[in-house]
This record gives structure tokens, sequence and C-alpha cells, in this order.
């Protein structure tokens, strides 16, 4: 059966307002163009989608014609405001952007292991709150929240997980408490960097990709044709607590050591410089296995770098080969700030070592975001969902 005048329009108007997130402004023109509407039905959508305060004249076209230029229409970029956290266990990002993804403050807080539950979450809110007021938002749309630990998929809320600090899931609780007007989302801080890097970094143009995070632990997420995979329970990815040779145990259902984890998180790349005497001076503002895997990819030609590098590429090789065997996803991005760290170099390496160990052919890249994949995952995450709600309702 053919569509409702209303559905019919409600179609249109969501067919344009994609366009105009994807494409940017556009003129009533090339938005009939794209849409292969008619001139009066671009007509009336461009006047429905205005007089809704959903878009706006932005400007005006450059073409030389007779006449006055045309207009050129764009979403209305303060319709909502917007803020991403990147939680960590050793403090806090957040970035406050308008409907289309402009950042227009940000901020960060350290929390100290020391801190109390209580003062951790009160500092992690009170910073989002700041970052608000600097960006001239009287109130918050949507705020994404990229945090370590397993989220779970029926509830959307962050589970408890041993060695994550308790102020993780009380800091959900308490910012959809004091920003009660605004739509809170919580996603795995790994998932958010893949989605990141499929739309902007180093997967872009791909359906079908893993990121392997490397940091204080390891982790992987999963994009299988254009959809990111969370399985029954959220645990996509769990990789640190993949069996592996080397470790010499088992993990176990509570401990990930024994299992990958033992092999390449942050606290056995530190082993591993020590027996190879690769050092580096301490930094505060870099995790010191990033900076150890630094030291070595900026002068791989000494000899203790070269077999740092070497037994590294071998243990993540291990890892991503058991992703590769299962999944065959094409492709494997090194992410967190090990991976990060070791750059084309290390990804180099691990490519090699895959190339040998399995059949099925996969690139290996290096994250192309540096530290930001977190918090643009979670400012994308909180984009789509705020103009799917704002477009949603514009269309019913």
């Amino acid at each position: 059966m053919p569509a409702s005048p209303s559905t019919a329009r409600a179609i249109n108007d969501r067919l344009a307002l994609r366009l105009l997130q994807q494409e940017g402004p556009l003129t009533a023109a090339r938005l009939k163009q794209l849409t292969g509407l008619s001139r009066p039905t671009v007509a009336d959508l461009v006047e429905r989608l205005t007089a809704a305060g959903l878009i706006t004249v932005v400007g005006e076209s450059g073409e030389q014609r007779r006449g006055p230029n045309a207009k050129v229409y764009g979403i209305v970029a303060d319709l909502a405001h917007l803020a991403a956290l990147d939680v960590r266990t050793e403090g806090v990002s957040v970035v406050v952007a308008d409907l289309l993804g402009e950042v227009l403050a940000e901020a960060s807080v350290p929390i100290g292991d020391d801190t109390g539950t209580g003062p951790a979450v009160e500092q992690a809110v009170a910073l989002v709150e700041r970052a608000a007021k600097e960006a001239g938002a009287d109130r918050l749309h949507t705020v994404g929240i990229g945090a370590p630990g397993l989220i779970d998929p029926a509830t959307g809320e962050l589970r408890n997980s041993s060695g994550l600090p308790e102020w993780h899931r009380r800091l959900v609780a308490a910012l959809q408490e004091r920003l009660p007007e605004a739509r809170v989302i919580v996603e795995n801080e790994t998932n958010l960097a893949a989605l990141a890097e499929q739309r902007d970094g180093a997967a872009r143009g791909r359906d079908t990709f893993v990121l392997l995070w490397l940091g204080h632990g390891t982790g992987a997420a999963v994009v299988l044709d254009g959809t990111l995979r969370r399985g029954v329970s959220g645990g996509t990815g769990e990789i640190g607590f993949l069996p592996v040779p080397g470790t010499g145990q088992l993990p176990s259902a509570t401990d990930c050591e024994g299992g990958f984890h033992s092999l390449a998180a942050a606290a056995a790349i530190g082993r591993l410089a020590e027996a190879e005497g690769v050092v580096a001076d301490v930094d505060a503002h870099e995790p010191h296995a990033a900076a150890l895997v630094r030291v070595a990819v900026a002068d791989p030609g000494i000899p203790a770098h070269a077999r740092f590098l070497d037994i590294l590429a071998d243990r993540v090789a291990i890892g991503a080969a058991s992703v590769v065997a299962v999944l065959d996803p094409g492709c494997v991005v090194l992410g967190g700030e090990i991976g990060r760290a070791g750059g084309a170099v290390l990804a180099a390496r691990v490519e090699e070592r895959l190339a040998r160990m399995s059949p099925l052919p996969a690139e290996v890249h290096a994250s192309a975001l540096g530290g930001g994949a977190v918090l643009r995952g979670a400012l994308l995450t909180a984009r789509e969902g705020a103009q799917e709600e704002l477009f949603g309702a514009s269309a019913r």
C-alpha cells in the first residue's frame, strides 16, 4: 500500500535531515538532486523543517548566475548541547559540543586511587557542570560516557567489575540525578574507540574490523557487517581472559591473570622492558608502559629495543591471531595507549607475524586518532542519539 501523506512527509523529512548530517549545509536544489524529490516537495519540507526549528539558513551559494544566490540550509547547531566523557581509573575527561559535534568546551580532572567514592563522583560531576557552563549550555540533552568494564545489554548500565573503582558505577547514577533532563548513554571505552576509528580513523570505510585495545588492560571491539557486536552479556571482546600459551597458568572467572592480559597489558610490558633493558623517563602525562614502547619505537635499531619490540609483537600477534581465526575481520587496529605508542612500527611487526600464523589475510594498523578516540566515540554516540530523538520527534 502507498504511504499516507503524513508518513511520506515524515520519510522525506528524515531523508533530508540525514543528508544534512552527512553532507553538511545544502541548497534546496542540491537536496532535490540528492533525494530525487520534486521541487515543490523539497520546498515544502524545507519550510516544514525550518518552522520546526531544526534547520535554518546558514549562508548563500557562491554560484554565478542571474538573480539572487540560492540559500544554503543547515541543521540548527545549538538546538541541543551534548557532553562526552572518557572515564578512566585515574581520572575523567569531558567535552561539551553542539548538535553538529563542534566542541565548545573541554576539561579533565585527575582522581587519585586514594580518593573516596563520594568525593570522586562529586569531582567528576562538577567537571561536567563546569564544562557545560563554559560552553554556554543551559542544559545538556545527551551525555555519552565511555568507561572500562562490561555494559549490561539489557539495562545499558555499567556492571560491577573487579579491579575497577566503585565510583565508575556511581557516576552514571549521579549524573542522571544532577542532570535529570539529560539522556545518559554508557558504552565500553574500547567499543567507542572502534566507532571513532571507523568514522574518522584507521578503519574508515570498513564495515568489518576488530580494534585490539592495549593499555592498562586488554580488550577488543568487534564490528561485523557494519554493526558493533556486544554479545549476550555485553562481553564480546573480553580478550584479556583468552587462554594463551606463554603465561604459565590459566585465567579464572574472576581474574584474567594467566590470559592474554598477562602477555600484553601494561604491567606485563613493564616487566618485559625491564628484562630486555629498555628504560624510559617517568612522565606524568603518559602511562609508563606506553613511554617504554615509544622509546623503543623511536630507535628500533638499538638491539635491546629491537628484541623488546619483537617479543611484544609476538605476544600481540598471539591474541590477534585468535581473533582473526574466529572472526576473519580482514583488519586489526591496535588501539589503547600502547597500541598508539607502538604506531606503524609495532603494527608492521604484528602484521608480519599474523601472515605467518594464519592463512586468513589481515591488515594491521595503529590507531589514527591518538588519545582522543574514546572521547570522539562518546561524542559520536551522544550526537547520533540526540539527533535520532530530535529528528524522530519532528517526523511524528
